[in-house]
């Protein structure tokens, strides 16, 4: 399978939920879609066209949570990132977990410290957080306010 058949594919099975495709570079195409289609196009580029589950990222923007999803077809070194936005008061999306174990602890942690829910996840118990971390308390998030008057979390900086 080419690049372009790639691309194809994506493009005719997943019309109406992909809301940009960003060709960046022969080797990194960039899917925004809507997270009704999140499990579908995924599921697709690891069981179809036997992409590699490689991680997820998160941000929290301005106006939403944006997880990445990466996904590389090694035999033509492509890596597809898959970007869904999710509503910054309640962000909550489909696991990933039911066809692809690699994306457990990721995803437990993008819960712990940004606040996702993961629809059908298995186990969303603590990953790195202390036990007596509040629940509901997202270190990652832009709104973020220290909650332990005696801790120094300054990262070394001065």
């Amino acid at each position: 399978m080419t690049r372009d058949e790639v691309l194809r594919k994506l493009k005719e099975r997943f019309a109406e939920g992909i809301l940009t495709l960003a060709d960046k570079s022969p080797r990194r195409v960039y899917v925004d879609v809507d997270p009704g289609i999140l499990t579908g196009i995924c599921g697709f580029l690891f069981r179809d066209l036997g992409a590699r589950f490689n991680t997820a990222s998160a941000v929290d923007g301005r106006r939403s949570i944006e997880i990445l999803y990466h996904f590389i077809l090694e035999p033509i070194n492509l890596l597809v990132s898959v970007r869904v936005r999710l509503d910054r008061s309640s962000p909550a999306v489909d696991s990933l977990t039911p066809f692809s174990a690699a994306a457990d602890y990721i995803e437990r942690e993008i819960h712990e410290l940004f606040g996702v829910d993961f629809r059908g996840h298995p186990d969303l118990r603590r990953l790195l957080l202390p036990e007596q971390w509040p629940e509901g308390v997202h270190p990652l998030r832009r709104d973020y306010v220290e909650w332990d008057p005696t801790a120094v979390r300054d990262r070394g900086v001065r």
